[in-house]
């Protein structure tokens, strides 16, 4: 007759779960970090998922943004236009500017594109003030915060160093347009103000449109709003899937990267609680054969080592989802600065699937060595207790004995062979550890490479404007006039002329077009050494010679070109044929620039030369020397300026350091669980020991080197196990962004950082074990022999 006892199998849990205070610990903390790494990461996966799409709704944003010469075009012919299309809201008109400015240091920044707005509401694209106050009065500026990265809070004082009286401007606030319909704003006042003859303001107007999807669609309606109005009256126009397109872009290469933490700490949650049941049942034979002996049934055996390992998990998966939550929060407020998106939270489904499926795993990973639980017959568990299955390890033993190390140490060594399935559950979260990490340096790097590769021109520490043609991406709005340039011949006597010059190249960009592809196609013309600001190339070679040219990937992918094709390019009346040499990696302007020699294009001129310094030369000083030398020729030299739009690979990175100090923390409770439950089952074995005279050193040193192998076995998985997982995820998350990768992109950690990381599987053991050894070493030889 079997014995029934109210409440018996929860008494039986209970005392589990305290008996085994650590490991219930380690279990706890194994789904508290799960789950807050699965939070931070599906928070932010939603948070990812067409931020553009909420924001714009959110912001009312713009369907059709239109740059019109005000001169021609009146009132009721803008009115006829918008209704040939189908407009049903307006915003504006705006007077709108590019605006040239310098930071606090001296160096020029891009072209702003500069609108009047008398407050961020209205109709159409309503700003978002992220932080600060609207501009209320001259001399204060509204910086959009896709431009402002964090490079320039607020208060910082920008000057417009090329207009009459050099006017000051301080940034009072930062906001986000849905459409990012301007780079800045001030008050209407002011940028009449600012608009001079030779650099007259133009006219922005936002509309939404009743039938807005489709890019055929979108194309018709801008050439009839165009035909609808006098030739030359439509300077350029946006569509809000242009905007779209850029904007999911720099959204879609999250999505992989957050897929592979996920899986990963799911990964390492199952390791841990299989580790650490796996470690109860075998150590708790006799228990569960005294439990069979007075009426448990098997499906009541397997039901309270589940509610054993449930138990702490679930304490650790609610204290999991608010610390995610908190850990979240800074990470959405960076990705609502990078994308900038309408403010973001933790979707509440997340707080809710994430805890389920994590309790859901916990679960499923206890299940397997609970069943062995309740599959043991009464006679056998009773007779075994926790005495090691015979044979179990002796061979390792006898091999260990023979190395020439110290007795504690071949001990040590040769433990993990008595319990092979907990050895290997140690081995399994040592080399996740190390993979994670070698992944995350792997991936950091590689986020630096595209931040360098998009910006070749950032490797000159100094640039000199030649006051004519355009020296970087901010060229004259249409209907302005560019200053005369002054003579290359002698900007160029007078940089190499100056100390500390190690070389330099000359650079314009132009505005050209290609037959068959709609709309202007910038190009970017170079003069001289142009190896040092060369693009990173994914396949062929840079310029070195005349009638060529190098394309990126987004112009060969729209236009249908290959490397060795020839291109007829148009600028200013002439058209030049040039064989595509190169593929380039850029995405600016959705990958459309052409690269080639100032040489092909002889309308064109140097809009600046971009000098490289010699080790040990202050950029700054040297800016100031040689820009007292071609000041009086009509040039201004500057300190390069940062790019400040390195949002993405800022919230990428911390992200990947949060994630990887937390996977790395649950593989380190891996191997603290599992070295405490050999170093509890061997106590007895260990207080003889000490009775023979083994110290409390070599104690510790003798618990450490059984995590030794296990360390090295790890290191030697993880790191080309991290290399192989970089090698994957790196260049899915180039394509999904729809560009391919340059080799200095893809390349994974290199062999110094290899070296540097070779001990890291090592370390995570001796870690992990550190606290179980010292435990080993505090006990007492008479505490250690009653201990059973």
């Amino acid at each position: 007759m079997r014995i029934r006892f109210a409440g018996a199998l929860g008494s039986v849990v209970r005392a589990g779960v305290a008996r085994r205070r650590v490991q219930s610990l380690v279990v706890a903390l194994a789904a508290l970090f799960a789950v807050a790494s699965s939070v931070v990461a599906g928070a932010l996966l939603v948070a990812v998922d067409a931020p553009f799409d909420r924001a714009f709704a959110r912001g009312h944003g713009a369907h059709l943004t239109v740059q019109l010469d005000p001169a021609k075009a009146d009132r009721a012919q803008l009115e006829a236009a918008a209704r040939a299309v189908g407009v049903t809201e307006t915003a504006g008109p705006y007077r709108a500017l590019g605006l040239q400015l310098t930071d606090p240091e001296g160096r020029r920044l891009p072209a702003l594109s500069t609108v009047g707005r008398a407050d961020p509401g209205g109709a159409v694209d309503r700003l978002e003030l992220g932080s600060g106050r609207w501009a209320t009065a001259p001399g204060e500026l509204v910086l959009s915060r896709a431009f402002a990265g964090p490079g320039f809070p607020l208060g910082t004082v920008l000057r417009a160093a090329q207009l009459p009286g050099s006017p000051e401007f301080t940034v009072v606030g930062l906001a986000t347009s849905a459409g990012r319909s301007a780079d800045a704003w001030v008050t209407p006042g002011q940028l009449d103000a600012l608009a001079t003859p030779e650099q007259p303001a133009t006219t922005q107007l936002l509309h939404r449109l009743a039938d807005p999807d489709g890019v055929a669609r979108l194309d018709a309606a801008r050439r009839t709003y165009a035909g609808a109005l006098p030739a030359g009256a439509v300077l350029g126009s946006v569509s809000w899937l242009d905007t779209k397109r850029a904007a999911d872009q720099g959204a879609a290469p999250t999505v992989p990267f957050l897929l592979t933490f996920g899986a990963l700490g799911l990964a390492m949650a199952v390791i841990t609680v299989a580790g650490a049941v796996s470690g109860a049942v075998g150590t708790g034979l006799r228990r569960i054969g005294i439990l069979k002996a007075v009426g448990f049934t098997p499906a009541e055996v397997v039901r309270a080592y589940l509610a054993q390992a449930l138990v702490p998990a679930g304490a650790g998966v609610l204290l999991g989802v608010p610390l995610g939550n908190l850990l979240a929060l800074p990470l959405l407020a960076d990705t609502e600065e990078a994308y900038g998106a309408v403010p973001l939270g933790v979707a509440w489904w997340v707080d809710v699937l994430v805890p389920a499926t994590a309790l859901a795993v916990v679960a499923l990973a206890a299940l397997l060595p609970a069943l062995r639980a309740g599959r043991l017959r009464t006679v056998e568990a009773i007779a075994v207790g926790r005495t090691p299955r015979a044979g179990r390890g002796r061979r390792a033993h006898r091999l260990a004995v023979r190395l020439p190390l110290p007795r504690a140490v071949t001990y040590g060594l040769a433990l993990p062979f008595a319990h092979p399935v907990r050895a290997l559950a140690m081995l399994l979260a040592v080399a996740f550890g190390t993979l994670t990490a070698v992944f995350a340096v792997g991936l950091t790097g590689s986020l630096g490479a595209v931040g360098a590769a998009q910006d070749p021109g950032g490797r000159a520490q100094v640039t000199v404007f030649t006051g004519g043609g355009s020296g970087g991406p901010g060229v004259p709005a249409p209907g302005q006039a560019e200053r005369p340039a002054a003579d290359p011949a002698r900007l160029r006597a007078a940089i190499e002329a100056e100390p500390g010059t190690a070389g330099y190249y000359g650079r314009t960009w132009a505005e050209t077009s290609v037959p068959g592809v709609s709309g202007a196609s910038r190009a970017v013309l170079y003069e001289g050494d142009s190896r040092r600001g060369a693009l990173e190339l994914i396949d062929g070679h840079w310029l070195d010679g005349p009638g060529q040219v190098v394309a990126p990937s987004g112009f060969l992918a729209r236009t249908g070109h290959r490397i060795g094709d020839t291109v007829r390019v148009v600028h200013r009346g002439t058209t030049r044929e040039l064989r595509i040499v190169g593929e380039g990696f850029e995405t600016a302007d959705e990958g459309m620039h052409l690269h080639a020699l100032l040489a092909d294009f002889p309308a064109a001129g140097p809009g600046s030369y971009l000098v490289a310094l010699t080790d040990g030369t202050d950029p700054a000083a040297y800016a100031a020397r040689l820009g007292a030398v071609v000041g009086p020729l009509g040039g201004e030299a500057v300190a390069t300026a940062p790019d400040g739009r390195e949002g993405l690979a800022l919230v990428l990175t911390a992200m990947a350091a949060l994630l990887t100090l937390l996977l790395v923390g649950v593989a380190g409770l891996g191997v603290l669980n599992s070295v405490l439950l050999d170093t509890r089952e061997r106590v007895r074995d260990l207080g003889i020991a000490k009775a023979v005279g083994m110290t409390p050193r070599q104690t510790v040193a003798l618990v450490l080197s059984s995590v030794t192998l296990i360390g090295l076995l790890g290191t030697a998985l993880g790191l080309p196990a991290g290399v192989l997982l970089h090698e994957v995820v790196v260049p899915a998350m180039g394509h999904a962004a729809g560009v391919d990768l340059p080799r200095s992109v893809l390349a994974g950690p290199g062999p110094g950082q290899l070296a540097l990381l070779a001990p890291a599987g090592l370390l995570i053991a001796l870690l992990g074990a550190l606290l179980p050894a010292t435990w080993a070493a505090r006990t007492t030889t008479a505490t250690a022999l009653r201990t059973e």
